[in-house]
């Protein structure tokens, strides 16, 4: 608040378990969302599958759910590089030039994986939320992946195709809050044709278009965050997630005990498109089909 109280502006970046934002701190959060507070809260280490050694304490499936309540607050959760750098350009441009009162949550992991390079036309849906990284010649299948979980939905299509013939459209979701608030404006919109003009379908509606082909949607935490944008999506929708207690094991036994692993996802995307064989992808990636739910376990 250093604009207001100090009339010098500045942009701080504060990085930190991202469990330890919301859910141990969320009343200073609020205290600074309601002071008009500018900058950047990094949450690191972020999801419940990315900080594998830590378990119950220090695996974080619920930050990005409670940031959406928060009205000031800009909530991302990029996959690559390219993201971060777009999200953070754009942040600084809001709250330094065009002086806006909020400020950004950016969830941050430290897995090792590769960073392509930015698409040409990517700019836009990276910063209202989703934007298409892989296009299938005849998809059946949609497929929303978000942070690290974006690389086990990209896996996800692969197998689909090598192994089902099952085409997939991916598209990395950056904000599913972004997303959800956009949605609600046009909705309020439509409850008020008086009140002035503005678009009539927003951008999840106009990046998934009603088309018959299910959705299946994917990220690191709780499926409430995915189920964020349900309202705006007109075909079939699954959201996957990590609910459940946290606990400690490698990335990818925790991804396959959440179900948020690139087999899992496989599987989940056959069942969407009803799939007779969903039972042999089941049985061929070693899937335990009576295995309790991981909120029950």
């Amino acid at each position: 608040t250093s604009y207001s109280s100090h009339g010098y502006p500045m942009l701080p970046m504060y990085i930190d378990y991202s469990l330890l934002g919301f859910q141990r701190v969320g009343d200073l959060i609020w205290a600074a969302a309601d002071s008009r507070s500018r900058g950047f809260l990094l949450g690191a280490t972020a999801g419940r599958t990315t900080l594998s050694g830590e378990g119950l304490q220090h695996q974080d499936g619920t930050s990005h759910l409670v940031a959406s309540t928060v009205p000031n607050c800009r909530a991302y959760d990029p996959c690559f590089a390219y993201e971060l750098a777009v999200i953070l350009e754009d942040g600084m441009r809001r709250m330094l030039d065009a002086r806006e009162d909020v400020f950004y949550y950016v969830t941050l992991m430290n897995e090792s994986y590769a960073m392509p390079s930015m698409p040409a036309d990517a700019r836009e849906g990276i910063l209202r939320g989703m934007h298409r990284i892989r296009d299938a010649r005849q998809a059946k299948v949609r497929l929303l992946g978000a942070g690290t979980i974006l690389n086990e939905v990209l896996a996800a299509a692969q197998l689909l195709e090598k192994d089902w013939g099952v085409g997939a459209d991916v598209f990395s979701v950056t904000s599913f809050t972004e997303l959800r608030r956009e949605g609600m404006a046009v909705s309020r919109r439509a409850r008020h044709p008086g009140e002035g003009r503005g678009p009539m379908h927003c951008w999840v509606q106009t990046q998934l278009p009603k088309t018959g082909i299910p959705i299946v949607a994917a990220s690191d935490y709780v499926a409430a965050v995915a189920d964020l944008i349900r309202p705006w999506i007109a075909d079939p929708y699954m959201a996957l997630g990590t609910d459940g207690f946290g606990r400690s094991d490698t990335r990818a036994k925790l991804r396959r005990f959440f179900e948020v692993d690139r087999h899992s996802i496989a599987a989940a995307a056959l069942s969407s498109i009803g799939d007779s064989r969903v039972k042999d992808a089941i049985a061929r990636y070693g899937i335990d089909p009576d295995a309790s739910a991981p909120w029950e376990r």
